[in-house]
């Protein structure tokens, strides 16, 4: 076996070292993050902002021209292997939009300033980024990680690794997509680097509102060590099914199952739609900046403005990002609306004795009208009939869960993908993790490799066509690992 920055024999290090994360992530848990920067008080502000960079290059069976044999690579390499197809062009900026916070962040904190970035960076991607040969882009971001004149600039985001959506992703599945990044993350940054990863980022910020599956989602994020979930405005309600009263607070999104089991982990809240000018222009700082202190727990508390986008797509986030950025940064060091990350801000909060307990409570969205036909204890057979008579009675009541967008599903249209998607999961979970297979063995490690990357959402975002063909040829790569190689050893 051979290993080298974070592979195992050519393969990305997803699986085998659960000890080990488990034990930098309980260690990483007994300091504090950012209070020791010293220069955000809490209460010498009147609000704050933090902006969050989400990146994401799926894994595609393209790297020759029959799709059945053809080698996995990054749809970046795709693109700059095709140039002269649709916006391929676009490729080398997005390579440097990858590698760029490396850059403005040194830059930035040199002048004295004192920049925040949360990154979001798939386990597709930064595989992708590996397997392509980009090991610059790779360095720059292990330097403003590692490096103690940076890193408290930086927060990394934890996002399950072959970006599923949760609602319509196997919960068992989801479970180990968050463990192989967090696997990842740690084989490529170091295991130091993953004990400071507080906050998670669902990918297209989808949410499951199906109660189960949420109390599932939330349970599996508390068991990996996550203290905080970026969950977007219209995904979630407060308990009497009303909006939420004020988004720019912590939330705490407390689910419940239909066995009356309670998962609860606190919630920030991104407001307003899917809008890549929103973090692009820099809006949340001029949101902030027209913001209060407001009362939370018998506290004045600094409101917070948070916002998500694509860090590499669309014309206004490759082109007017960087200068806005040094433009708010140089502005707004040093004032009463500075830019923060999510743990630094929360950090603080923590430290004037409020305690999650004290935050406003939300659920996902819908499920005030499940919990008002039944109660929770009553089981998975009376929830499945509620939510029938509910869908009977209203069609435009779903437990499809809820992302960036409510004009999109994730499950109509897609049976074709997602039939061969279950059923390369069913098959890894009757054949590989049923029978304790070894987690550290490579034949586990190739089949569970080629079920994330077949989970990928891009598969169904870009809709059925060559798409949706490379979700089904991946699953089917699944299946025939799980069947066929005599590498999966069990315990």
């Amino acid at each position: 076996m051979t290993e080298h920055f974070g592979y195992v024999d050519g393969l990305p290090n997803v699986c085998g070292d659960e000890d080990k994360v488990e034990e930098a992530i309980r260690a990483g848990r007994s300091e504090p993050v950012f209070t020791g920067d010293g220069r955000l008080r809490i209460d010498d502000i009147e609000s704050a902002f933090a902006v969050a960079l989400h990146m994401h290059q799926p894994l595609i069976p393209a790297g020759g021209p029959d799709l059945r044999t053809a080698p996995i690579i990054s749809n970046l390499k795709a693109m700059m292997d095709h140039p002269d197809i649709g916006d391929n062009h676009n490729a080398p900026v997005f390579l440097w939009c990858y590698k760029r916070m490396g850059e403005f962040i040194p830059q930035l904190v040199d002048e004295g300033l004192q920049p925040r970035v949360m990154l979001d960076y798939s386990g597709n991607l930064l595989h992708g980024l590996y397997d392509m040969g980009a090991h610059d882009v790779l360095d720059a971001l292990r330097r403003i990680t590692s490096d103690h004149r940076y890193r408290q600039a930086v927060e990394w985001l934890g996002t399950p690794w072959g970006h599923p959506v949760a609602p319509s992703t196997p919960v068992q599945d989801y479970r180990l997509h968050v463990r192989a990044w967090q696997h990842h993350f740690a084989a490529l940054f170091g295991f130091e680097a993953l004990g400071r990863v507080r906050g998670f980022s669902p990918s297209e910020m989808a949410l499951p509102n199906q109660p189960d599956v949420a109390y599932e989602l939330v349970r599996t994020l508390r068991d990996c060590g996550y203290e905080w979930v970026l969950v977007q405005e219209h995904t979630v309600e407060q308990p009497d099914g009303q909006g939420l009263d004020r988004p720019h607070l912590p939330q705490l999104l407390r689910c419940v199952s239909s066995e009356g089991e309670v998962a609860s982990i606190v919630a920030i809240v991104k407001t307003q739609g899917s809008d890549t000018k929103l973090v692009a222009q820099m809006q949340p700082y001029y949101e902030a900046k027209g913001l209060s202190p407001c009362e939370l727990a018998g506290r004045n508390v600094p409101p917070l403005v948070t916002q998500i986008a694509d860090g590499e797509n669309g014309g206004v986030m490759m082109n007017e990002f960087p200068p806005k950025y040094f433009d708010v940064v140089r502005e707004c060091s040093g004032s009463r609306t500075p830019m923060v990350n999510v743990s630094e801000y929360l950090e603080q909060l923590w430290g004037t004795g409020i305690r999650p307990d004290d935050l406003p409570v939300v659920q996902p969205v819908f499920q005030h009208r499940i919990w008002e036909r039944m109660a929770p204890g009553e089981g998975p057979d009376r929830l499945s009939a509620v939510i029938k008579e509910l869908q009977e009675e209203d069609s435009g009541f779903n437990v499809e869960g809820g992302s960036w967008t409510s004009s999109l599903s994730w499950v109509k249209g897609y049976e074709d993908l997602l039939i061969p998607m279950e059923k390369a999961s069913a098959l890894f979970h009757e054949r590989v993790l049923s029978k304790g297979a070894h987690t550290d063995d490579q034949g586990y490690r190739n089949a569970l490799f080629h079920l994330l990357a077949a989970e990928t959402s891009c598969f169904r975002y870009w809709g059925e066509g060559v798409w949706t063909d490379y979700g089904t040829e991946l699953s089917r790569r699944a299946d025939n690992i799980v069947a066929s190689d005599p590498h999966i050893s069990t315990k």
